[in-house]
């Protein structure tokens, strides 16, 4: 399972509410690799390389495989439509535990929503909320932290605290085992509520030239009762740990 994991498509949008500023356009090209643990019973986790693309214009933003459309951009402000590709899911055949591998699939899926983002000299707020486009979950996710970047020669450290709320039917999607579930794995019957997920996050970025870049970020996820009560889950917490290189243009 691929818990959290910022990684996104595009959005696209008509009309803006307004633009303050111009702003020059950015593309970064790269490559990385996520490491994650699963919550899972009998799934040990995964690795996964993946292309890196970052693009940053006045209208239309890039970031990984997440993507938006600026509804209003300045200095501080930052409002856009947004949409991501979430790969939370589920595979039978990817546990060792015979009940779980009874159970149905659980497919990764489109969130769009909207996305907003403040910076100041105390830090950055970012909040997003959006919900299954494919009709998976039909669930909705509402992510907010705050984060302080710190900056020394090439060094850029960045550490951040947020928290995640998923709502009942995203839980039941992902977590929860419905009665034909329960008949044929022998697991009890489970129907989770809504739920709240705290965590920390770091990111560290070096610079080794004018245009290379290097970085590594992590997220430490502890999971609600309602996640962790699960019968599928055997974890209290997901990790994931990456890294790459980029080159800006």
């Amino acid at each position: 399972m691929k818990q959290y994991s910022l990684l996104f498509l595009t959005a696209v949008a008509t009309g803006t509410t307004g633009m303050s500023a111009a702003f020059a356009d950015e593309i970064a090209l790269g490559a990385g690799v996520i490491g994650q643990t699963s919550v899972y019973r009998g799934d040990n986790g995964h690795v996964y390389p993946f292309p890196l693309l970052n693009y940053d214009s006045q209208y239309v933003y890039f970031r990984g495989l997440e993507g938006g459309y600026y509804l209003w951009r300045d200095e501080q402000d930052k409002l856009s439509l947004t949409a991501r590709y979430s790969p939370l899911g589920f595979k039978p055949g990817d546990s060792s535990d015979s009940r779980l591998q009874q159970l149905d699939r659980r497919r990764g899926t489109l969130m769009a929503g909207l996305a907003y983002q403040h910076e100041a000299n105390w830090g950055t707020f970012r909040t997003s909320l959006t919900g299954d486009t494919l009709d998976y979950s039909n669930g909705l996710e509402w992510d907010s932290a705050y984060l302080y970047r710190i900056t020394t020669g090439n060094w850029s450290l960045t550490p951040g605290m947020g928290v995640v709320w998923s709502s009942e039917n995203q839980n039941r999607y992902y977590y929860g085992i419905t009665g034909d579930e329960s008949v044929r794995s022998g697991l009890s019957r489970y129907q989770p509520d809504d739920s709240w997920s705290p965590y920390a996050e770091l990111n560290v970025g070096y610079r080794l030239t004018e245009n290379w870049n290097a970085w590594l970020n992590g997220r430490y996820v502890l999971l609600s009762d309602d996640i962790k009560n699960s019968p599928m889950v055997d974890k209290s917490y997901h990790l994931m740990l990456g890294g790459g290189v980029s080159y800006r243009f």
